[in-house]
């Protein structure tokens, strides 16, 4: 698992690298319109095994992974449509894994202050959990292609596998992104 994450920070910076080394001065902003967006979230606060984030925890000797990606497309300058997949494990008895998904928007205002709203939920062994989520943070582009963007998220379980609204999720995300 290790040397998976290792190889994927290693694709990000080496794809990031090679376009601001080689001085792309087209002019065109991260957010413009007809760009592309890739992110990797920490996941921080998702429901174990099944979500688009990457983690890692062990809890009294269960351990529950995931790794999964996000694109986007900005339809115009600043507000991008995307969509996400995942697969984890939350390392409970009987549970072999869980496919995780997510389909929605994402809006820079003033082209670093992301805010975004989507429909996100996870499918596996007969549990289906939903939810509708919201989240705002910062993005502080490290190079001309990469952000690292810390914010905020809240799920609210949409229906009974989430525990219709009672199994609501606050959580912590950092997350990382590629504009191209």
């Amino acid at each position: 698992m290790k040397k998976l994450l290792f190889m994927a920070a290693l694709a990000v910076f080496g794809l990031s690298s090679n376009s601001y080394a080689q001085g792309d001065d087209s002019g065109g902003g991260q957010t413009d319109q007809g760009s592309w967006l890739i992110e990797a979230n920490t996941g921080f606060g998702e429901a174990a095994g099944g979500g688009t984030g990457i983690y890692l925890r062990s809890i009294d000797g269960t351990t529950a992974w995931n790794i999964g990606f996000d694109a986007g497309y900005f339809i115009i300058d600043d507000l991008a449509l995307k969509g996400g997949l995942g697969y984890g494990d939350s390392g409970q008895d009987g549970v072999d894994g869980m496919f995780g998904w997510k389909f929605g928007a994402k809006y820079y205002i003033i082209g670093m202050i992301p805010v975004g709203a989507d429909v996100n939920g996870a499918s596996g062994n007969g549990f289906s959990p939903m939810w509708v989520g919201i989240q705002a943070g910062y993005a502080w582009f490290i190079t001309d292609s990469v952000s690292v963007e810390p914010g905020l998220r809240y799920g609210l379980g949409m229906n009974e596998d989430a525990g219709d609204g009672d199994f609501n999720q606050f959580s912590f995300n950092v997350g990382f992104a590629i504009h191209l």
